[in-house]
């Protein structure tokens, strides 16, 4: 479900992204936007377009819905803030919700598997050769979980399970302390 593509700043505007995995307590994480990438409705996010939103609202006011419905809330937002890839989140399906269970379950299958931010753009500007829309401040009301991405390349990169974030860090550093551990077994036999 997109808002209809208009002329000016003032316009929502829902871009998707896509979620690789998601923990069996229904708590997961990544990106909801990528700065800098231009998305299938041609527009891309300038880095720092949501710090003025996120001051003012924080995670818990934005809120996390299902198809951008929005009387279907599925969960919360613990954490989202801006970094030098784009706009990371984290949040948790609610269990005691019908919703967020069969969401929850798709998610797990792979069946559904994208995000999808709502906005209106505060401050813009369109490239007249190109058409593509700078979104240079955007205040960001609900990031959704959603069929269809339009932005496929904003993945979700972390899972959390009961006790740590499985992100390529984390792996790396678990695979070097196993290496560690192995080593000093080799070293005390």
């Amino acid at each position: 479900m997109h808002a209809r593509r208009g002329h000016g700043p003032a316009m929502k505007k829902f871009a998707n992204l896509t979620l690789r995995g998601i923990s069996g307590d229904g708590t997961f994480s990544g990106y909801a936007s990528v700065f800098g990438e231009i998305d299938l409705g041609k527009d891309t996010i300038e880095r720092g377009a949501f710090h003025t939103s996120l001051s003012s609202r924080g995670a818990a006011g934005v809120r996390m819905l299902y198809q951008h419905d929005p009387a279907e809330p599925i969960g919360a937002w613990r954490l989202i803030r801006e970094d030098a890839r784009g706009l990371y989140v984290e949040g948790m399906l609610t269990p005691g919700v019908a919703r967020a269970r069969e969401v929850h379950a798709l998610m797990k299958n792979g069946g559904l598997d994208g995000l999808s931010i709502g906005f209106r753009a505060v401050r813009a500007r369109t490239d007249a050769k190109t058409g593509v829309r700078r979104i240079l401040e955007a205040d960001l009301w609900e990031i959704s979980v959603v069929t269809f991405p339009m932005l496929p390349s904003a993945r979700i990169s972390n899972v959390k399970n009961a006790r740590w974030f499985r992100d390529k860090e984390t792996e790396l550093i678990r695979s070097m302390r196993r290496a560690a551990r192995m080593m000093m077994k080799a070293n005390f036999s």
